[in-house]
């Protein structure tokens, strides 16, 4: 079952325009093929009428009847996260909810194809191939402008060649490149910045965030981070504050790979920020947690003081809350390690009012501030997390002393300076926070509400 708009037309390689391949495997639920078709039926063509797609098709596993593979193309990879960033992609897909067990979304960037498209763009005749279609994830090397990511492998089901993840650097913008508002300083790569030296910035692609894990999650040194926020209702802070201080933790070890190894919450204001810190695979983990009847307690307390309904025993609606409570990991920046130190650091988190369409330069200003102030000799920064989705941002550091006793070196001036310009420092959002000769950035110190570290199961 193939979805076209109109004759394939295949951009020519010299137009600059890079094409995304999508590819969605699904575990349709037992008994429920009719629906999931029914459903797919439904709303395949409204998929094909969104700007930037090219076709889908939809695909039957030869040994599995339960396991489906819808691929589609889109003109790029902006089209694409535009859509599926937005209300109208959440509302649309709502009628596969029922009827889809497990989802997992990879995206590629098709770099050769088999035919090639001729000068007019057209395939004339032949099989079309893409050259490489096995999931990218596992365990590598670290490329210039990548981060290290953790993700299931696929069984391979062609070439592995060719095929380009969406973090690489995009066509004519070579990775290193300086970029506006960081005088004398080049764009920062894993690969300019070896592992485990000061400095090190480890840089997620830009994500969707429809699904709690819409793609492998960044992963530095072995430590997968991510977060989840929302909002409380006003004057419910401390009530709320209350029940997420004083949950008794699960136990650490998930199971034989797959470790808790730190939880941290925060709030500014009504909003609720939560952020986590595992070796292993980063589903799993929040699926055992979300099990765990302390954790779920501790959730339907809450509930009545969400601003946004929430139902974590109706799948669709768990699934709803995490597409829009998801605040990935985008950059983590480490100093140099003390012996022993990983116990003595303090933990503080930042808000960033950012101007709207801003979050994402502002997350790469907040990094290479970071990458820059761990650099410096006798400097408190241990270490740093960005998080950033749309126009949220929150950033995690770990010190030495306390934030407030902590200046930065002149050589950051013009990066902070131009940090200081995307953000919304209106007074309405607090003072706190505003200096930008300290480690706080301009940002808004949030309230720590508990820091919990893994404690042995034995």
């Amino acid at each position: 079952m193939t979805t076209t708009l109109d004759e394939r037309h295949i951009p020519h390689p010299d137009s600059g325009t890079t094409r995304l391949r999508v590819v969605l495997l699904l575990d349709v639920l037992d008994g429920r093929q009719e629906n999931f078709l029914a459903a797919y039926e439904a709303i395949r063509h409204q998929v094909a009428s969104v700007p930037g797609h090219l076709s889908d098709q939809l695909c039957q596993s030869l040994g599995n009847s339960s396991q489906w593979l819808i691929t589609s193309e889109w003109e790029n990879s902006e089209r694409f996260l535009e859509w599926v960033e937005s209300a109208a992609h959440r509302k649309m897909v709502e009628p596969l909810h029922g009827c889809v067990r497990d989802t997992t979304s990879l995206r590629f960037l098709i770099t050769r194809e088999t035919p090639e498209p001729g000068p007019d763009g057209h395939v004339t005749g032949g099989h079309r191939t893409l050259a490489g279609t096995s999931a990218a994830g596992g365990p590598g090397p670290v490329k210039s402008g990548q981060a290290a990511r953790t993700a299931k492998p696929a069984k391979p089901g062609g070439s592995a060649k060719s095929v380009k993840p969406t973090g690489a650097p995009r066509s004519g913008k070579p990775a290193g490149a300086a970029r506006p508002g960081r005088p004398g300083k080049a764009a920062t790569s894993a690969k300019a910045r070896p592992v485990n030296t000061p400095g090190v910035v480890g840089r997620a692609p830009r994500s969707a965030v429809l699904d709690p894990l819409p793609a492998p999650p960044l992963c530095t040194g072995g430590v997968v981070r991510h977060a989840i926020t929302f909002t409380v209702k006003p004057g419910s802070e401390q009530t709320v504050a209350g029940f997420l201080a004083s949950y008794r933790s699960p136990r650490s070890r998930v199971d034989a790979d797959t470790q808790l190894r730190r939880t941290s919450l925060f709030m500014y204001g009504n909003r609720v920020v939560r952020a986590v810190e595992v070796t292993g695979d980063l589903g799993n983990a929040l699926r055992y947690v979300a099990a765990q009847p302390e954790i779920r307690a501790v959730e339907e307390a809450i509930n009545p003081y969400l601003e946004e309904v929430r139902d974590l025993t109706d799948p669709a609606s768990a699934r709803a809350f995490f597409a829009r409570a998801a605040l990935p990991a985008v950059e983590h920046v480490t100093g140099t390690p003390g012996a022993g130190e990983d116990d003595a650091l303090i933990r503080h988190a930042f808000f960033y009012p950012v101007r709207p369409g801003h979050g994402a330069e502002a997350a790469g200003l907040l990094a290479e501030l970071d990458a820059a102030a761990a650099a410096e000799d006798g400097q408190p920064l241990a270490g740093s997390t960005v998080f950033h989705r749309d126009d949220l941002l929150v950033r995690v550091i770990d010190l030495r002393k306390p934030h407030r006793g902590a200046r930065v070196g002149a050589a950051v001036g013009g990066a902070a300076d131009a940090l200081s310009r995307l953000l919304d420092l209106d007074p309405r959002h607090g003072r706190d926070g505003g200096d930008a000769t300290g480690l706080s950035f301009g940002g808004r110190t949030m309230s720590l509400v508990t820091d919990r570290r893994a404690q042995d199961d034995a």
